[in-house]
């Protein structure tokens, strides 16, 4: 009888506390329940309409990484795939994304202007952007690197610009590319003046001050008999990643009319990221290409 007395009474303030929890935590009322009004402190970070959105990620204390997993100097091939690779990641997973341009340890993505992804929210257009790189990196560090270890994680910072002409978008692409060819040229000025001249890096650095595109060049070609424009596209323009359509064919197993089954080629066309190192500033590129812009019009 006792423990009958306790049973009941167990169940009864199991009773009391489990049915108003459930009746605060339905589906039902969770959207209106007394503690919504924190989402008021939320700001709203809607990218405008009409505008290209820009997602670009830059290392960070990638100096600092660049020499504790000892790259090449001034160019690390490993290290500029291992970018390009996760940058074709981010556009695999976004598809929105219509061109991607990198160089060094930064990468730029590019929403079409009509992109609804995220609702335009630039905070998860940048973290998205963001996390799936830096995932991707480490991911396909081995593809690269091989046995070489990786010995801690990198991070990368973002931030999200917008253009809202095609104007816009072009000067700011162009401006990454002059950017990747004045670093570029500088680096391997100041890195033959280190491996072959036999200069301390403070030696290099003093040498080279005040000195123009065309000094560098001449440093180039008198001392260490560099022609510039013969040095690797990919270091001298970067990497631009844009969709193209591929025809694949595959074997499939199939049943005619009448007939046995039988092996039948088929030929579909996809759509995959491509890389190039060509000259984005100049029309060429964009004539070529005229699916990768909207018209201003619209």
């Amino acid at each position: 009888m006792l423990i009958g007395k306790v049973c009941r009474f167990v169940g009864s303030v199991r009773s009391c506390v489990v049915q108003p929890l459930a009746r605060l935590f339905t589906s039902s009322n969770m959207a209106k329940s007394k503690f919504e009004y924190v989402r008021n402190f939320e700001t709203d970070d809607t990218c405008l309409r009409n505008c290209y959105i820009v997602v670009r990620l830059d290392g960070r204390n990638f100096h600092r990484f660049a020499e504790q997993h000892k790259f090449t100097k001034p160019n690390d091939n490993r290290a500029l795939g291992l970018m390009s690779r996760s940058a074709r990641s981010v556009m695999e997973e976004l598809e929105d994304i219509v061109i991607a341009y990198g160089q060094s340890d930064e990468f730029s993505f590019v929403f079409k202007r009509s992109s609804t992804w995220f609702k335009r929210r630039a905070s998860k257009l940048m973290t998205h952007v963001a996390s799936q790189f830096s995932s991707s990196y480490v991911f396909y560090w081995k593809e690269f690197f091989g046995d070489q270890p990786l010995l801690y994680p990198p991070s990368f910072d973002g931030r999200v610009i917008l253009y809202p002409s095609n104007r816009n978008l072009r000067d700011y692409l162009s401006w990454r590319q002059a950017d990747c060819h004045i670093n570029n040229l500088y680096n391997t000025v100041f890195w033959a003046l280190v491996q072959k001249g036999g200069l301390s890096t403070a030696q290099a650095e003093d040498r080279l001050k005040g000195t123009l595109a065309a000094d560098k060049n001449e440093i180039l070609f008198s001392e260490f008999d560099i022609n510039y424009n013969n040095e690797s596209d990919l270091h001298r323009k970067g990497t631009t990643l844009i969709w193209q359509k591929q025809d694949e064919t595959v074997t499939k197993r199939m049943k005619l009319p009448n007939e046995e089954e039988t092996d039948v080629a088929v030929t579909r066309s996809r759509k995959r990221v491509q890389a190039c190192h060509c000259d984005i500033i100049g029309d060429q590129f964009w004539e070529e290409h005229p699916n990768i812009l909207e018209d201003d019009n619209c």
